[in-house]
């Protein structure tokens, strides 16, 4: 009996998702016990924002990619069970926003995820 090759982590449903706003294709692309973090100025790396199992992703992600602005996957890179992604987003102000995030796969899902996210503070 041979070893089957854990399924491949699917980077063009993840280009999909982010540049069409699609959060449900995204949601597909997590197992239903993953945790994503969230670390920037608002949720620091002592207090990140967790979400925990896909209802909650799900959520996030819905709002997320239903705000008014564009989303771009700049880079990707699959190392084994190990994937890291820079996504470049931008709202119609002007106002730029920089994640970089890594994943940790099972079996091709996303298990756990860590966003670190910057954004150009707003003009006073």
């Amino acid at each position: 009996m041979g070893t089957a090759a854990s399924p491949a982590f699917d980077t063009e449903a993840l280009r999909r998702g982010i540049e069409g706003h699609d959060a449900t294709v995204l949601l597909s692309l997590y197992a239903e016990d993953a945790e994503l973090r969230v670390i920037d100025r608002n949720t620091q790396p002592s207090h990140p924002m967790v979400k925990r199992g896909r209802d909650e992703i799900g959520a996030m992600l819905t709002d997320v990619y239903g705000r008014d602005m564009t989303h771009k996957l700049e880079q990707v890179v699959v190392q084994g069970d190990q994937v890291a992604y820079t996504e470049s987003c931008e709202y119609p102000d002007g106002v730029r926003v920089l994640a970089s995030a890594m994943l940790s796969l099972r079996d091709g899902k996303i298990v756990d995820e860590t966003v670190l996210q910057a954004w150009d503070e707003e003009a006073s």
